[in-house]
């Protein structure tokens, strides 16, 4: 569920939060489908368009439809993509007709519904028999090094950080509870795929400023802080970080992935 800190707007300071990392792995999911040219995508929760964009230019789509709840992303997607139709809704009560799409998808969406097993049911409803019902989520808890050593950080310092730490926040973003909650939804030939990419940074400064703007769960805990709590979260990650002799960080961005057939 979002925490109250959460307001998911500003396409502009997301893209450069999280947006470079999530078009890497929107393409690797891609990949990992192999999905079949000429067909109708529906991208719930599509965000920014991430995985929209990659879509319109590799898929060979003959229907795009991209829907999210934050109608400053809508906005954003839709002077991005021209070749998609977005519409502002909810995940839970799609504004399409049933069996309409050949594939469903969404990406780094799943974790932040208040009820993911009535999405997908609703995502199950917008497929057509035989159709994909796939999405990924970040691996909070492991992977996702950039927010995980963040969170971790804060945590040490600060135990009231511990309920938005995302690693705790959202269980269902591990396989075993991705592969249970697409059996539950009755899809067959589940399967599911750790996506990694790998996220450079240049020096920790490139590592600190996406931290210090946007109304993102992270960048607003940072905020809520005073100087010295910053000064101390900011001195943690410096010593705690895998910082190389030239000064630049190399982490591993994860997601999992999971795909089955209506």
């Amino acid at each position: 569920m979002q925490s109250p800190l959460e307001k998911w707007a500003s396409g502009d300071t997301y893209e450069q939060f999280m947006g470079r990392w999530s078009r890497e792995t929107a393409a690797l999911f891609l990949d990992w489908l192999q999905p079949e040219v000429n067909s109708a995508w529906l991208d719930v929760g599509c965000g920014t368009g991430a995985l929209t964009g990659v879509i319109a230019s590799r898929a060979q789509a003959n229907l795009l439809v991209g829907v999210d709840l934050s109608l400053d992303f809508v906005h954003y997607a839709s002077r991005r993509i021209p070749d998609a139709t977005f519409f502002n809704a909810s995940a839970l009560v799609l504004p399409v007709c049933a069996g309409q799409f050949d594939f469903v998808v969404s990406g780094l969406a799943l974790n932040f519904l208040p009820q993911p097993a009535q999405a997908l049911r609703e995502w199950v409803r917008a497929a057509r028999s035989g159709g994909v019902i796939a999405a990924y989520v970040w691996d909070y808890a492991g992977k996702m090094e950039f927010l995980r050593y963040f969170w971790d950080a804060a945590v040490e310092l600060d135990s009231r950080a511990r309920p938005q730490h995302e690693g705790q926040r959202f269980p269902t973003c591990q396989p075993d509870a991705l592969n249970q909650l697409w059996q539950e939804a009755g899809l067959r030939h589940i399967r599911v795929q750790a996506l990694d990419v790998v996220t450079i940074f240049n020096d920790f400064d490139s590592y600190w400023k996406p931290f210090t703007a946007g109304n993102f769960p992270a960048p607003q805990y940072l905020a809520s802080l005073d100087d010295e709590g910053r000064e101390h979260l900011h001195s943690l990650l410096l010593s705690a970080l895998p910082i190389k002799e030239d000064g630049s960080i190399h982490l591993i961005a994860r997601a999992w992935a999971v795909s089955g057939m209506s």
